[in-house]
């Protein structure tokens, strides 16, 4: 069975209101880390720009204005036809634009591989807060 889910897309970087280049895109999914998508992007010359968010904040921000930090996703229009993806860091900011179904069928593969809300179930679950309070204990300790 496969665990991950990838898909290749293209996206416009867009540099202003002007002008855009189309770049490609690669969006990752590992049900071994089933919060997370990673999305890498390829600019000629450069190499490879990755970034690691939230598997729910791509899904929330294909319809409504989402995101808080370093990135940010909203829909470009009205008819949710175009979805923005906004990459903020110290060394400027990056803005991509991308048709909205081929996101929406990258994340119902993800969501086929592990359901949303489903995450962490029953033993993963406790094994999970068990880790995370011993981490704490040990902090705390002493």
């Amino acid at each position: 069975m496969h665990n991950t889910v990838r898909a290749r897309m293209a996206m416009h970087l867009v540099v202003s209101s002007e002008l855009s280049f189309r770049i490609a895109v690669d969006l990752d999914y590992d049900g071994d880390d089933p919060f997370a998508v990673r999305l890498t992007f390829h600019l000629p010359g450069d190499e490879p720009v990755g970034w690691v968010f939230a598997r729910e904040l791509l899904v929330d921000g294909t319809g409504r204005p989402t995101g808080e930090g370093d990135v940010h996703v909203h829909p470009a229009d009205e008819d949710l036809g175009e979805t923005c993806v906004v990459l903020r860091s110290p060394a400027g900011d990056a803005l991509l634009r991308a048709a909205t179904a081929p996101l929406l069928a990258f994340l119902a593969r993800t969501d086929r591989l592990v359901p949303m809300g489903q995450e962490l179930s029953g033993g993963e679950l406790d094994e999970e807060l068990a880790s995370i309070l011993s981490t704490t204990g040990h902090e705390n300790a002493g």
